[in-house]
C-alpha cells in the first residue's frame, strides 16, 4: 500500500474541521492544529462553557459566540452534518425549524412574520395582516420601486453582476436615500441585519441581494424550511458528536498549536512555524497544508511569510479586505421567556441587535443539569454595529465597559418587547446572569478588542479576495474571506471553502476520490432565460 499523503490543516474551526473531515474520508493522513484548547475547536460555532458557572457537579452554562441560524440556503453545512453520527441517526436531524419571525419596534407595535410557507390558520393570519393591515408603513410606490430594483438584479447575468454590482452600495442601489424613514428602516436596515455584520451604506449589492434571493425564495415554498436552529447547545448537538467522529476517522488533533509564518522551498511550502504557549515553538511539515485561519490571522502570517507572498501576489492583499464586529450576549433568565417562536429583530436599536429565546427550541436540554440548577431560559443576543451611540447611556458599543455594554443591551431589548399599556414581557428580576464572548476583551482605559471579527463584503472587495487553490501547489485556504458561491462570512462560506481546498489537494495528488461536492445557488426559474439574453447584452457592451 502507498504511503498516505499528509495533510497539515492549520486552524480547528469550522472550515479546519470540515477539511479535515473530507480528507480523512478519501484516505489522506490528517493532522489539525488549532491554537486553542480542546474545547475550543469548532472556532466561532462552539459552544463557550461560562467559566465557574457550574456548581454542585453540574455543567457550566452553555454560553455562545452568538446565536446561530442554518436558512434553507445552507446546503454545505447540512450535507457534512448528515455524515455525523448522533445516537443512531446524524446531527443534521437536530435541526429544527422556527415558525415566526418578529419585528421588534421602540414605541410601536411589533411586527409578527412567518418563519415559512403558511400551514395553519395562524400562519394565514398572520400573512393577511402582512399583506392588508398597513403595519409596515412603507408606501406602495416604494414597495414597488424595491420589487423593481430586486427584479432587474434576478434578471442579470452573473458576469454582469461581478462586474457592475459587486461595485455599487446596497444603499445606493436601491435609493434608499430619497426615500421615507419607513423604507430606510424596514427594507434597506432591516433586510440586512440578519447578514452578519453587513451595513447597509457599505455592503456590496451583489452580496446583499443574492443572499436576500435565498433567504427570501424558501417561503414560497411548502416543503421549505427557511430558517432552522439546532436542538440544543451547539457542542452537544454538533460540534462534540464530530469531534468524535473525526477522531474514528484518524484525524489526530493538535491543540495550544498558533500558526505564526510558512515557510517555502523550491516553490512550494516546506513547513510551518507553530507558536505554544506551554512550551517551545515548532516546526510543522505535511505533503499538503490547508490553511484554515480567519482573514485576520491570514493577514499576519502574510506579513511574516515574505516567500509565500512571493509566490502568490494576491495573499498579500489581504490587507485591503475589512472586517467588523458582531458578538454575542447571553442573558441567562430565571423563567423561560418566549420572546417569539424564532428570531427577533429589534429594528430600532442604534446597535443592531438580533435575539432569540433559545430554551423553546431545546426539548430534550434540562438547564438544571447546568450552573446552579436555577437558570430556566435563554435570551441569546447579536450586536453588529459598535460604533453608534446607545439609547440610552449615549455611548458607543465599542468605549463601554462590560457592564455598560451588558446594561446597554438589556435596556434595549426591554425597550423593544415591552409595550406600554401592556404587561411587561421582560423585568430585571428575570436575568439570572450575564455572558459576554470572551473574545471581546476589556484593557481599560484603551477601547476594547475582539479577537473574532467577521469580514464585510464592502463593495469591490471581491478582486481582494483569494481562491481556496493558490498559485503554489500545496498550499490552500478554507476561510469564509475565500471567493465561494456563498459569499458571506458565515459557516456556510466556511464550509465551502474548505471543500474547494479538498478538490484543490486532489487535483494536486492526482487523486481518483471523488470530488467534493459544491452546491450552487437556486433562483427562481423564470428568470434563467432572462438572464441568459443579458448575458449577450453584457458582452455586447450593453
Amino acid at each position: 500500500m502507498p504511503t498516505p499523503t499528509t495533510v497539515a490543516v492549520l486552524g480547528g474551526g469550522v472550515a479546519g474541521l470540515t477539511a479535515a473531515h473530507e480528507l480523512a474520508e478519501r484516505g489522506f493522513q490528517v493532522t489539525v492544529y488549532q491554537s486553542g484548547r480542546a474545547d475550543e475547536a469548532g472556532g466561532k460555532a462552539r459552544s463557550i462553557p461560562v467559566p465557574g458557572s457550574g456548581v454542585g457537579g453540574r455543567a457550566d452554562l452553555p454560553g455562545e459566540h452568538g446565536f446561530r441560524f442554518y436558512p434553507a440556503f445552507y446546503k454545505h453545512i447540512p450535507d457534512t452534518m448528515s455524515r455525523i453520527p448522533f445516537g443512531g441517526r446524524s446531527v443534521r436531524e437536530n435541526l429544527t425549524p422556527c415558525a415566526r419571525l418578529l419585528i421588534s419596534q421602540f414605541g410601536r407595535t411589533d411586527i409578527k412574520l412567518n418563519g415559512r410557507f403558511p400551514r395553519s390558520p395562524a400562519d394565514w393570519l398572520i400573512l393577511l395582516n402582512n399583506i392588508f393591515g398597513g403595519q409596515f408603513g412603507v408606501p406602495r410606490e416604494e414597495v414597488l420601486h424595491f420589487g423593481l430594483k430586486m427584479t432587474e438584479y434576478l434578471g442579470s447575468c452573473e458576469a454582469r453582476r461581478l462586474a457592475e454590482y459587486e461595485k455599487i452600495a446596497w444603499w445606493d442601489y436601491i435609493g434608499a436615500e430619497t426615500r421615507s424613514v419607513a423604507y430606510q428602516k424596514l427594507i434597506a436596515t432591516g433586510l440586512t441585519r440578519c447578514l452578519t455584520a453587513m451595513k447597509p451604506r457599505e455592503a456590496s449589492t451583489r452580496t446583499v441581494a443574492s443572499i436576500l434571493v435565498q433567504l427570501l425564495v424558501p417561503f414560497a415554498d411548502p416543503a421549505q424550511t427557511p430558517d432552522r436552529v439546532l436542538a440544543g447547545p451547539t457542542n452537544d448537538m454538533w460540534i462534540d458528536p464530530w469531534m468524535q467522529h473525526l477522531r474514528t476517522l484518524g484525524v489526530v488533533f493538535q491543540f495550544d498549536h498558533e500558526l505564526v509564518s510558512l515557510t517555502t522551498a523550491a516553490g512550494r511550502v516546506s513547513s510551518a512555524r507553530i507558536r505554544r504557549a506551554s512550551g517551545p515553538d515548532v516546526t510543522v511539515t505535511a505533503d499538503q497544508f490547508v490553511v484554515a485561519v480567519p482573514v485576520e490571522v491570514m493577514e499576519r502570517v502574510a506579513a511574516a511569510s515574505p516567500g509565500i507572498v512571493a509566490l502568490d501576489p494576491a495573499l498579500g492583499r489581504l490587507g485591503a479586505l475589512r472586517w467588523e464586529w458582531m458578538t454575542g450576549i447571553q442573558y441567562f433568565l430565571n423563567r423561560d421567556v418566549s420572546i417569539a417562536a424564532g428570531h427577533v429583530i429589534h429594528i430600532d436599536s442604534p446597535w443592531a441587535i438580533t435575539s432569540i429565546s433559545e430554551k423553546q427550541f431545546w426539548p430534550s436540554t434540562n438547564l438544571a443539569n447546568y450552573g446552579d440548577g436555577v437558570v430556566a431560559g435563554v435570551l441569546s443576543v447579536d450586536v453588529s454595529d459598535w460604533n453608534q451611540p446607545g439609547r440610552f447611556n449615549g455611548k458607543k458599543a465599542i468605549h463601554c465597559t462590560r457592564d455598560e455594554l451588558l446594561d446597554e443591551v438589556w435596556s434595549e431589548i426591554k425597550a423593544h418587547v415591552n409595550e406600554a399599556g401592556a404587561p411587561p414581557v421582560l423585568v430585571d428580576a428575570d436575568v439570572h446572569s450575564r455572558f459576554l464572548d470572551p473574545a471581546i476583551e476589556f484593557p481599560l482605559p484603551d477601547a476594547p478588542t475582539n479577537k473574532t471579527p467577521l469580514l464585510v463584503n464592502i463593495p469591490d472587495s471581491w478582486r481582494d479576495r483569494p481562491e481556496a487553490t493558490t498559485a503554489i501547489p500545496n498550499l490552500f485556504l478554507a476561510s469564509d474571506y475565500v471567493r465561494t458561491i456563498t459569499d458571506l462570512a458565515s459557516m456556510e462560506a466556511a464550509n465551502e471553502a474548505a471543500r474547494r481546498a479538498v478538490n484543490g489537494i486532489l487535483a494536486e495528488t492526482g487523486s481518483r476520490a471523488a470530488r467534493c461536492r459544491i452546491f450552487p445557488f437556486e433562483e427562481p426559474w423564470i428568470f434563467a432565460p432572462i438572464k441568459a439574453l443579458d448575458w449577450f447584452r453584457y458582452r455586447l457592451g450593453c
